[in-house]
């Protein structure tokens, strides 16, 4: 039950009511999922720029090799537009990241249609199931390898064959889920029968100096004399 991320229904009801305006092909349901692959981002920029994206071009698949073929046509689009969406963000909607695809819509609908949106749903920039698992019990949380199985995906992997990148992004996996121990070590010492230290018990008592006036500073230093 603990074991995945709750879904991210995610987006502003402005946002919603844009989205249903436009006629898509079919309505999105689950943010994360359905905007992965670039077909529904094609469908809209084709309402805005209808020379500029031929449907046709695009596949509503979920293999990987469709993601990248997609996103590489709107990736054109982009660059020749000078439209600056965050690559973070475009990274973490072809490969599900937590948040990443709530945040990508947003951005579009803010482009697109000139508007603010009063309360944005701004994620963490990592799209990391961080969040989720503070909501969790202390002994429902991810373990290490848990930790990198939900924050690296496979898709992550196979579109980046390089190893040492690979290697770099699971070690900072591992680092964050050590430090988010520590917290809960600190937090509830008792149940990870955490010991003080011979530093912690030793007593320790205020510095004289900080508490004496110099007429008792020279009588103990007479005393000491003596």
């Amino acid at each position: 039950a603990y074991s995945q991320s709750p879904k991210k229904a995610g987006l502003p009801r402005e946002v919603l009511k844009w989205l249903q305006s436009l006629d898509l092909s079919f309505s999105p349901k689950n943010a994360r999922r359905d905007f992965s692959n670039g077909y529904l981002v094609a469908e809209i920029f084709s309402w805005y720029f209808p020379k500029d994206f031929h449907m046709h071009s695009y596949d509503n698949g979920a293999s990987l090799a469709t993601k990248q073929s997609n996103w590489s046509q709107i990736d054109k689009f982009f660059v020749k537009h000078c439209i600056g969406l965050s690559k973070e963000v475009i990274d973490g909607t072809i490969h599900c990241k937590p948040g990443a695809a709530e945040l990508l819509v947003q951005d579009i609908y803010c482009i697109l249609t000139n508007r603010r949106i009063q309360t944005i749903q701004r994620v963490e920039q990592e799209f990391t199931d961080k969040a989720y698992q503070e909501q969790l019990p202390m002994v429902a949380r991810a373990t290490a390898s848990v930790a990198i199985k939900n924050n690296l995906c496979l898709s992550e992997v196979i579109a980046e064959p390089n190893i040492m990148a690979n290697q770099r992004k699971a070690l900072t996996i591992i680092h964050r889920h050590i430090e988010q121990r520590k917290e809960e070590r600190n937090q509830d010492p008792n149940r990870f029968n955490v010991k003080p230290t011979l530093g912690e018990q030793a007593v320790r008592l205020a510095p004289l100096l900080a508490h004496q006036s110099e007429p008792e500073l020279q009588i103990n230093s007479s005393h000491v004399a003596c």
